[in-house]
């Protein structure tokens, strides 16, 4: 069976929840916050990307993601 890659880096969490407060952060703390993190944006994306499309665009626009993270 093939390795779970996720899209945001741990590290880059980490430092997220470093800088939130967090004195340490374990590997698993890390990756549990990118999954969540990687589900949010996936949703936030395609309903963006159905924004976008609606109008008749095929670029997503900033405005595109603030409409869609509402």
């Amino acid at each position: 069976m093939g390795r779970k890659t996720s899209i945001i880096p741990k590290a880059s969490v980490a430092r997220i929840l470093v800088k939130a407060g967090a004195k340490r952060v374990s590997a698993n703390g890390a990756a549990a916050l990118a999954d969540a993190l990687t589900d949010i944006a996936m949703r936030i994306s395609t309903k963006a990307s159905e924004i976008a499309k609606h109008t008749g665009r095929k670029t997503v626009h900033e405005g595109d993601i603030k409409l869609a993270s509402k």
